[in-house]
């Protein structure tokens, strides 16, 4: 067994069998090559819960730690790591826990590996990150600026309708309504994540293309808009089905 594997099962002494295959499921091979595994947000809850010896590391940017953080976190950004990394523990076997923006952000493992040479021996990567913690609704600490209102940038049907009649490949159309309002009637060429899962289906979105997200009226294409900005993609577009239905422009089934 690997040194992976056997930290997986170290930390998981007192879980049932069904939990430990549910983290060595989780595995990703992609972390391999940096010898850090994943760690799943059920796991993570159940290590807090259960006061488990460990440090948690939010590896974002001050301002984005001081918005909202997950209860417990300590922040060890990599600007600024000298100062924030004596934060860490004297015990460099203590189980260190990283995350940040989600699946498709690096800061955790960046700074995992700048953690990594300090002697420190038992890492994870909560790599679904805080987008996904949020989503679910476990604990946060919040700032003054937490769910602030913002402006979307908005793309009308007309222009929406040229991409796609172009066959434009760099763009990603998202409707965040549930599968059954997809499936009755959506705009050519949009995939379906909903948005109550948004944040955790997220990663099948490419950063270097343009997301658009749209829903009938706006309410929760807001929300998948704003998990975007969280997630750290830097071009966001949010139109609406209810305009496209206005301007006579198709509707696929």
């Amino acid at each position: 067994m690997n040194e992976t594997f056997k930290k997986l099962f170290k930390h998981c002494r007192i879980a049932t069998l069904p939990v430990i295959a549910a983290m060595l499921i989780s595995f990703s091979p992609a972390l391999a090559a940096t010898d850090f595994a994943a760690i799943s947000s059920d796991e993570l809850k159940r290590l807090i819960d259960q006061q488990e010896k460990m440090v948690l590391i939010d590896a974002r940017t001050p301002a984005e730690y001081q918005e909202a953080h997950i209860t417990g976190a300590v922040n060890i950004p990599e600007k600024g790591f000298e100062q924030a990394s004596q934060q860490l523990p004297a015990d460099k076997t203590t189980l260190l826990v990283f995350y940040c923006n989600g699946v498709k952000c690096g800061k955790s493992k960046r700074v995992a590996k700048m953690v990594q040479p300090l002697g420190y021996t038992e890492i994870l990567i909560f790599s679904e990150g805080i987008p996904v913690w949020e989503e679910r609704n476990l604990p946060l600490v919040t700032g003054p600026g937490y769910g602030k209102k913002i402006e979307t940038t908005k793309l009308k049907p007309g222009e929406l309708d040229v991409l796609i009649k172009a066959d434009d490949q760099d763009y990603v159309l998202v409707d965040v309504r549930d599968e059954a309002e997809y499936q009755e009637g959506h705009i050519p060429s949009a995939i379906n994540i909903p948005a109550e899962t948004f944040a955790t289906k997220s990663a099948v979105l490419p950063k270097e293309k343009t997301i658009i997200v749209y829903c009938n009226t706006g309410s929760r294409s807001y929300l998948a808009y704003k998990k975007l900005i969280s997630l750290a993609y830097p071009k966001i577009y949010q139109t609406l089905l209810a305009d496209w239905k206005d301007a006579g422009l198709p509707v696929a089934k």
